[in-house]
């Protein structure tokens, strides 16, 4: 059954969980070839709908199954009347099994095959059959060069179960990736196709579980759950007799002199996003800003630590970082809410300084760390982050006992059970300042009202996301604020005040 964009299913697999799928079906009873036909009618029929006037096709294969499932599509697309060119990149002769009977197939119906050189032209559209799921190291030539000339075409290009290149465990371009336009991936999404730089090089996504039973993946261990509008943890609808004292109370700490902004836009969250009472504590001079911006917040002028002990005692959760700074200020106040046996959400100048080892992360906290600052936390550089980006969330959440967002194209929430999930939406508008200050007060608005840590992350990152992307259509000049009331109404349609 094909699936497109939201109708894809939740669970995400590395690549050796989908060939463990693969090989269960085959064990099944479906032979080896008729899977790779189901794969080669599922990538014609994804290509037709995508490019109905096309009639050219050039398909690039390498010398493994993605291979031969390129054949097969120059076979059926052949017998569809088109022109069709094959270019041999990996050497035929090294085929093997299904994949050699699938080039046989393409000889015999007369599809011309060429050895491929830099010389080659492509023409129509492009279809990448070169190295699938199994790459896991950089990529070598010819395929490199392959690859670039794949992207210098101008074509429209189709990639078969996923763009050459690109890791299927971990989204991270393994030294060049074909850009597709169209992938067409088959029986597990992998995990790999939704973060990093997938969103980079994916285009719209089509998959097909090659008609393999319900129970097959029933049985199947998968690496990731994919958020969705179907699968997200919701908040409870109100009694009618609610009060504010029902709904937390969140303390907001930071703003250090120079980044009132900050702490500013997470309080705003917090309030927008159901939180019963919010609370603020910053500099003295953010007090008259706080108060006209976000008059129903409470706020104290806060020169030291101790000014906190009284609060403390009265509020339900604790959002620490956005505009904290990392000076004695920051640090006292760091250093106080540490102290605190409160549920906690630790972003920015927090993670800073927890990554210099002047404090500790208590119990129930969740952290929300860009790329550089997940690469300081683990000691590590941001290039290894960004390498494998799940296994940078799950090193996080087992060193820190505590629920991660990492963040980026495909943020990833990892808790310390081992759970993963990952949100893909989003828009390139949101590469703009303080919308981290915004998360973060939703998510101890979240928190508040009674959420689990790793339920409240992703709800929180799915809205923020999702708010992004609707409000990102209008383009550039997206500003942070823009976010919370698209985040009211999301949070509305996902979980009603009143049933």
């Amino acid at each position: 059954m094909p699936h497109t964009k939201d109708e894809l299913p939740d669970a995400l697999y590395s690549a050796a969980q989908v060939r463990g799928l693969d090989a269960s079906l085959i064990a099944a009873g479906t032979p080896g070839f008729e899977v790779m036909q189901r794969a080669a009618h599922a990538t014609w029929r994804a290509l037709v709908r995508q490019w109905p006037t096309a009639n050219e096709l050039t398909v690039l294969a390498g010398h493994g199954n993605n291979a031969g499932d390129g054949y097969l599509v120059a076979v059926m697309a052949r017998r569809g009347g088109w022109s069709v060119r094959g270019l041999a990149v990996g050497d035929p002769q090294r085929l093997q099994g299904d994949a050699a009977l699938a080039h046989a197939e393409a000889v015999s119906e007369k599809v011309t095959i060429e050895t491929w050189s830099a010389q080659s032209e492509l023409r129509g559209v492009v279809l990448d059959a070169l190295l699938g799921t199994g790459l896991t190291g950089e990529v070598r030539e010819p395929y490199a060069s392959a690859i670039a000339a794949i992207n210098a075409s101008g074509l429209p290009v189709a990639a078969v179960d996923i763009p050459s290149g690109l890791c299927a465990d971990t989204g991270r371009m393994l030294g060049d990736a074909v850009r597709a336009d169209l992938t067409v991936t088959f029986i597990g999404l992998k995990l790999g196709l939704f973060t990093g730089d997938a969103a980079d090089v994916v285009g719209e996504l089509v998959f097909n579980d090659l008609q393999a039973p319900p129970e097959l993946f029933e049985a199947a261990t998968f690496s990731a759950r994919r958020l969705t509008a179907g699968n997200l943890p919701r908040l409870a609808a109100r009694a009618p007799g609610s009060h504010k004292g029902k709904f937390g109370h969140v303390l907001l700490i930071g703003g250090d002199r120079g980044f009132g902004g900050a702490i500013l836009l997470s309080a705003q969250s917090a309030l927008r996003s159901g939180a019963g009472m919010v609370s603020l504590a910053t500099r003295s001079e953010h007090i008259s800003a706080a108060l006209a911006r976000v008059p129903e917040a409470m706020v104290l002028g806060t020169s030291s630590a101790n000014q906190l002990m009284d609060l403390l005692e009265k509020v339900s959760v604790l959002v620490v970082g956005p505009g904290l700074g990392q000076a004695a200020w920051g640090r006292s106040l760091l250093s106080a809410a540490a102290n605190a046996p409160l549920p906690q959400v630790w972003d920015a100048d927090a993670l800073n300084l927890l990554a210099t080892e002047h404090v500790s992360l208590p119990k129930d906290c969740v952290i929300t760390p860009h790329p550089g600052e997940a690469a300081r936390l683990l000691g590590i550089s941001t290039a290894e982050v960004q390498a494998d980006r799940p296994a940078a969330a799950h090193a996080l959440s087992k060193k820190y006992t505590a629920v991660v967002i990492l963040k980026g194209a495909g943020s990833l929430i990892a808790s310390p059970d081992g759970r993963l999930a990952v949100c893909h939406q989003g828009h390139p508008a949101m590469a703009t300042a303080g919308l981290g200050d915004v998360l973060a007060g939703l998510l101890g608005a979240l928190l508040a009202q009674g959420m689990e840590a790793f339920d409240a992350a992703s709800l929180a990152v799915w809205l923020h996301a999702n708010a992004g992307a609707q409000q990102g259509k209008s383009g550039r000049g997206l500003a942070a604020s823009d976010l919370i009331p698209a985040i009211r109404q999301l949070l509305e349609e996902q979980a009603p005040c009143l049933k």
